[in-house]
């Protein structure tokens, strides 16, 4: 299977696998530049993750020695994992926005005994039965892979560009999928000469057949009502602005028509919307609308794991909701319920 792709003017990418996960891979994006290679994104922390894109970047006719710095477009660790072992080959600078460099000191500072009572408080408070919930109770279970993400050697500023010598890449902060995902704009004519301003390193927010998960900003610490939702939905109008032409998204393919695909997201996620009213028509805590919530596949087939993000999702949908004046909580319900207004 073919793992580099060609996209010219100075940028290949590396098709970078994440193991057992439906998405396949994360496209590290491989950008010249006069100091040497600069990548967007880095992929999953795996030996045969790591064997891959080391691999790739020979293929693209340099290697990771050579690689000059890592344009971290959010924390997730199918894009934040190997910039360690990137950095540690290269000494090149690792960046990320500021908010979700938060999000790397809280995770290698927090005990995973604390993210476990946290996420248990959380399940519990959205309606998860016990059975779901003892899990993360029980002492076996106290074990949390992937708390030492890499820090940050520098921040990615929105609005600025970044020190890509010879290029003009420019930060846009789009949060939603997670509150520090950054899009970056190549400023610079398309090699294919197509119409629009430039090209979009899009990272999860805007993909061309997928939607982002969108679900809550989690901190343990923080008691702040967040909408990421609406903080997506914001994002989204603000890229159909820059009118790229060409979106070089971490998962699928690249794709042309960025504000079309902006309005279908837009149009899809006001559906799922109108959709959670019905739903809403009688009380339900947010586990038991995502029971009844439209997944890739029924409920009782999710896993584990994912069901906690399922319901990440309803609740920041209900948020949504909520925050327009579309639905309220139920006064005395515990734990908990909603219903449309």
């Amino acid at each position: 299977m073919t793992t580099t792709f060609e996209h010219g003017g100075g940028v290949r990418s590396v098709r970078v696998p994440i193991p057992d996960n439906p998405l396949g891979h994360t496209l590290v994006y491989v950008v010249e530049t006069d100091r040497g290679p600069v990548l967007i994104d880095a992929g999953w922390d795996d030996p045969g993750s790591w064997d891959t894109l080391r691999a790739g970047l020979v293929a693209c006719g340099t290697a990771v020695t050579e690689v000059y710095g890592v344009v971290v477009t959010h924390h997730h660790p199918d894009h934040h994992g190997l910039s360690a072992r990137v950095r540690e080959a290269s000494g090149a600078w690792v960046a990320l926005h500021a908010a979700d460099a938060a999000i790397v000191r809280r995770t290698r500072e927090t005990r995973p005994e604390r993210w476990f009572s946290y996420m248990a408080a959380k399940l519990t408070a959205a309606g998860a039965p016990d059975g779901h919930v003892a899990p993360l109770r029980a002492p076996l279970t106290r074990t949390l892979p992937g708390l030492s993400p890499a820090l940050p050697d520098r921040d990615i500023v929105p609005g600025e560009l970044l020190d890509l010598p010879g290029r003009r890449l420019r930060a846009v902060w789009t949060p939603g999928h997670t509150p520090g995902h950054v899009c970056l704009h190549l400023e610079e004519e398309h090699p294919a000469q197509l119409s629009g301003v430039g090209r979009l390193f899009s990272g999860d927010h805007l993909l061309p057949e997928i939607t982002p998960h969108i679900g809550l900003y989690e901190d343990p610490d923080d008691t702040t009502v967040t909408d990421p939702l609406g903080d997506y939905l914001d994002s989204l109008e603000r890229i159909g602005r820059l009118t790229p032409a060409e979106v070089l998204p971490a998962h699928q393919h690249a794709f042309t028509d960025a504000p079309g695909r902006v309005r279908a997201l837009l149009a899809h996620h006001e559906e799922r919307l109108r959709g959670l009213l019905r739903l809403l028509a009688e009380p339900l805590t947010p586990w038991e609308l995502a029971e009844r919530m439209e997944w890739n596949r029924p409920w009782e087939q999710i896993p584990y794991g994912s069901r906690n993000i399922a319901v990440s999702e309803a609740e920041a949908h209900l948020r949504r909701l909520v925050k327009q004046g579309r639905a309220e909580p139920v006064a005395g319900s515990e734990p908990v319920a909603y219903v449309a207004v």
